[in-house]
């Protein structure tokens, strides 16, 4: 029987774009050959940031144009200023007073979810201009977001007759910072307030890489990358985590669209150093 290889990229704002395309793009510097089975896997599981980044790469627009957009100056995405610890301290509050993990994300819903700037359709419209695809690709693709209402997971496919954008805006739809996305009546907000790999979604495959815009021992709030491996076993799973140098190049605010190009080469140097312990992802 043949492998089924899974690829799960992870939430992490506009920076968290960036670095995953510089991280394949790394990938493709050294070796175009394990780059092409990485953008090919069977499944991609794309949260947040992530769910862009898996739309476009699943799409079959060239990644050497993707990772040229991120080193223009010109950008699609809304400039917001926000105070991450802050928002960060607020989630804290709330898990305080949380019965559960769905309580916890319902109650971000309730209290967060609406306290916004930007409008919906706004916020729809840029994440579309980002995305520059419309069509669902022909692959397993797999996009996570989180009911507002119920605080339970959706994971959105290309059978699931929602519109890819729709898709991608309400995946990477953060609280606090854009607004919910409403698709058939729900409410819909970031798929990283369940986990920002939700590496466990990549189930049935017996190889899977996670690239995650964050540190090993960066916080897990909203779940914990640790016990998503364990339930995928038992398949052989392999993660790249930022480095000190792509944090630095995140910033204090990695919503920024300031951070795309930093993040981007950061991500490209890592993806490079990486090729060794990738490579069994092609066998």
């Amino acid at each position: 029987m043949a492998r089924q290889r899974g690829l799960v990229l992870a939430g992490g704002f506009v920076a968290g774009v960036a670095w995953e395309l510089g991280v394949l793009r790394g990938l493709e510097d050294v070796d175009v050959d394990l780059l092409a089975n990485v953008i090919a896997a069977d499944t991609v599981v794309g949260t947040s940031a992530g769910s862009t980044v898996a739309a476009q790469i699943t799409s079959g627009t060239p990644l050497d144009a993707l990772y040229g957009a991120q080193l223009s100056k010109d950008s699609v995405d809304i400039e917001v200023d926000v105070d991450m610890r802050e928002l960060m301290a607020r989630f804290a509050k709330i898990a305080e007073t949380s019965a559960s993990a769905v309580d916890f994300r319902r109650q971000i819903g309730a209290q967060l979810a609406t306290t916004t700037a930007v409008d919906e359709t706004t916020y729809r419209a840029s994440r579309a201009a980002r995305l520059g695809v419309q069509t669902w690709p022909t692959r397993d693709l797999r996009l996570v977001a989180v009911d507002v209402g119920s605080g339970e997971p959706m994971v959105f496919r290309r059978d699931s007759g929602v519109a890819l954008v729709d898709a991608v805006a309400a995946s990477s739809a953060f609280p606090g910072i854009w607004p919910p996305v409403t698709i058939g009546g729900h409410r819909y907000m970031d798929g990283a307030v369940r986990s920002p790999t939700n590496a466990d979604l990549a189930a049935g495959c017996d190889r899977v890489l996670v690239l995650t815009p964050s540190s090993a021992d960066s916080p897990q709030p909203f779940g914990s990358l640790e016990e998503e491996i364990k339930l995928l076993e038992p398949a052989e799973v392999r993660v790249v985590y930022a480095d000190a140098a792509s944090l630095t190049a995140f910033g204090t605010n990695p919503v920024s669209p300031s951070t795309r190009s930093a993040a981007a080469k950061a991500g490209r140097d890592l993806g490079r150093t990486r090729i060794a312990d990738l490579e069994w992802f092609a066998r």
